[in-house]
């Protein structure tokens, strides 16, 4: 898709984007793709999420964050940046926070298979501590004690390696909801590895916490979150 394809904000000028980056239609901020959401309107009119950016006809963009759509959603941004009668009711902030979760659970699912994404308080400790580990994962209802010790393990990581920063952590979805989202694969600890699919896995949940939160938690990453 040329840039010309794309809508970048509300009055559809597209010279108001720059090399590669595109324009939420809410802030008229440009950014990278990788921090927006596409959305286009199908055939009947109704505005989609386009989270794989690949649907067809003229899309909009807006920042990963639930309240940038649903403020969207509200001044009726969609109709006039997509230049046509496209409707966007209330459900479509909650759609998106469903795609981005489905996404995160089909990464989680295929890093597993390529060895990139494990399980267990034991082997996730040891993952931190060897440095093969880049994030951390919890159930949101985790005992503390487990998280505890894992969190330990980050920061003896950093302090043995100097680094600027803890390998972050995220705490993203109880038990019950992995139980639906991923049935035998659910976790109450897990790491992503370094690697493609490992990466895959820290960029989807980076979006959904910024998506649910506005920002990701810095080096907790949505440590102590349960809100899920």
């Amino acid at each position: 898709m040329t840039a010309a394809a794309d809508a970048t904000g509300t009055d559809g000028n597209d010279e108001e984007m720059v090399v590669n980056d595109r324009t939420c239609i809410v802030s008229r901020q440009t950014f990278d793709p990788q921090e927006l959401i596409r959305f286009v309107a199908g055939p009947d009119g109704q505005v989609v999420p386009d989270l794989k950016r690949q649907l067809p006809g003229r899309g909009c963009w807006v920042k990963a964050e639930r309240a940038l759509v649903e403020q969207a959603v509200k001044r009726k941004l969609f109709a006039r940046a997509l230049k046509r009668d496209a409707k966007a009711g209330p459900e479509l902030a909650a759609l998106v926070e469903q795609l981005l979760v489905k996404d995160l659970a089909g990464m989680m699912n295929l890093a597993r298979k390529a060895s990139q994404f494990i399980s267990g308080a034991m082997k996730v400790d040891n993952a931190v501590r060897t440095g093969e580990a880049i994030a951390v994962f919890h159930a949101a209802d985790a005992a503390p004690d487990g998280v505890r010790k894992i969190d330990q393990a980050r920061k003896a990581w950093r302090l043995g390696t100097d680094a600027e920063e803890e390998i972050p952590s995220f705490r993203l979805f109880t038990t019950a909801e992995m139980d639906e989202l991923m049935g035998q694969n659910a976790f109450i600890h897990a790491a992503a590895l370094a690697g493609q699919a490992g990466e895959g896995v820290v960029k989807r949940a980076t979006m959904l916490e910024t998506y649910r939160h506005g920002g990701p938690s810095g080096a907790d990453g949505g440590a102590g979150r349960s809100d899920t």
